[in-house]
């Protein structure tokens, strides 16, 4: 399921991860970047927030607060596949702007087949959490993140 920069497969990713360093998740969206991150152990991936894209080196600022804070030492970003499994043009404005965030940070980033991922968590959000409409809207990029970076981990 997943797909990596330059073909890096999952394991080989791995070994770009320091020890005990948290890994940041993002599901980049037109108008909103979801972020989530990892606990220090790469076993737990959290919400965190929701940045509403205004311009890109606003958007990484903000995102370069985070990172800091939190000392990441790399990103999984969310790919939207087709359902056949291939990526078509919103994988490739995503995996576009992915390495110019991946050049930006100065963090290695890796792909993540992000099919259904949002979905998944509005019905989650509708059924479990009875979460509004307008509560669902603040939480789902940031969910979505965590719901991405949550599988990355797990496959670790």
């Amino acid at each position: 399921m997943e797909t990596s920069k330059q073909d890096l497969t999952l394991n080989e990713f791995k070994q770009l991860l320091p020890a005990k360093r948290p890994i940041i998740g993002l599901d980049i969206g037109s108008k909103t970047i979801g972020v989530a991150t990892s606990d220090a152990t790469l076993m737990i991936a959290s919400p965190l927030k929701t940045i509403m894209r205004t311009s890109f080196v606003r958007d990484m600022e903000e995102l370069l607060k985070y990172i800091k804070e939190r000392d990441a030492c790399a990103l999984v970003s969310g790919l939207p596949l087709e359902m056949s499994g291939k990526e078509g043009d919103r994988a490739k404005i995503t995996r576009s702007i992915g390495e110019k965030i991946s050049k930006y940070t100065g963090l290695p980033i890796f792909y993540w087949d992000e099919r259904f991922s949002s979905r998944v968590m509005e019905r989650f959000m509708i059924m479990e959490a009875d979460l509004s409409r307008k509560k669902r809207k603040e939480a789902i990029d940031r969910s979505s993140a965590a719901y991405i970076l949550q599988g990355f981990l797990d496959a670790l």
